[in-house]
């Protein structure tokens, strides 16, 4: 990584969610020179009055020639962002010659598919930072940050669902599962954790057979050998609506390794509904 990396101006290439928010917000305080990468008609209302390019995935010549014109030799992805529908009628001779690598990747996994994308702004002469060397702030801090206890029970049930998140990973399926009383009641797939949520809060009850037993805990871990400067895990606020709504104890992270979305505004909404938030060292194949 260059020595100028925290002057360098930046390129945030935006998706959903309150981290692209967040980087914008903090290069903003700190004067750093930076533009929001909106793909496909994306416009989220934190954009106003901020820097934009627009970008369509099927041309990506015009991005990287507006990029290399501002001088934003840094890249930072943020955000989730859906796979596109492409329309092969309107790919510009760039996307043509990118086509018999970055097609291919697509069908694959997020990993394979962020790693060819991250592959491609390299090849453009971009460096590729993460959200956390921008704000460093944002990575899961050790222990736990919550009023709410941990019971025996929860941390039998913390390491299984990390465990099992990163055993999923590892298929470069998820970042993230939900244990109660032993059980796995859901794994994150290409839906994401809200959706596993959701799963949970409609289903899960059947499968708590001691109506005194723990009552589960949703666990997230970056994927083993995971590039750490794309697609962190992350968890925020919502996360802890998301859980407690699914009737969890609380929620376990990688320290370290997963983004936490505004800490104090997480772990406040945790203490307000009663959850634990805590993180936990892990030993990980990943590369930062």
């Amino acid at each position: 990584m260059g020595a100028d990396v925290g002057n360098a101006p930046l390129a945030i290439v935006a998706g959903d969610g309150d981290l692209p928010r967040l980087l914008a917000e903090e290069c903003a305080r700190i004067g750093r020179d930076y533009v929001v990468v909106l793909f496909a008609g994306f416009s989220p209302d934190w954009v106003t009055n901020r820097p934009v390019i627009e970008a369509e995935f099927e041309k990506p010549a015009r991005m990287f020639k507006a990029l290399k014109k501002g001088g934003f030799g840094h890249v930072a992805f943020a955000g989730g962002m859906q796979r596109p529908q492409l329309r092969w009628t309107k790919f510009d001779l760039k996307f043509w010659s990118l086509a018999p690598k970055l097609l291919p990747a697509m069908k694959s996994g997020d990993d394979v598919t962020l790693r060819t994308i991250t592959a491609i702004f390299e090849a453009e002469g971009m460096e590729v930072i993460g959200a956390h060397d921008v704000l460093e702030s944002l990575l899961a801090p050790s222990g736990i940050q919550t009023v709410a206890k941990i019971t025996k029970a929860d941390w039998v049930d913390i390491k299984r669902g990390l465990d099992i998140a990163q055993a999923s990973g590892r298929m470069d399926v998820g970042q993230g599962a939900v244990v109660a009383q032993g059980i796995c009641l859901g794994v994150e797939s290409i839906q994401g954790t809200d959706a596993m949520l959701g799963f949970v809060a409609d289903t899960g009850d059947r499968f708590r057979l001691d109506p005194k037993g723990s009552k589960g805990v949703l666990c997230k871990v970056p994927k083993p050998g995971q590039d750490w400067r794309v697609d962190l895990p992350s968890i925020g606020v919502g996360t802890m609506v998301s859980a407690a709504k699914a009737g969890l104890a609380g929620v376990a992270v990688q320290a370290g390794g997963v983004l936490v979305l505004g800490l104090e505004e997480t772990v406040a909404k945790a203490d307000e509904l009663g959850l634990f938030l805590v993180g936990v060292a892990r030993d990980d194949e990943a590369s930062e």
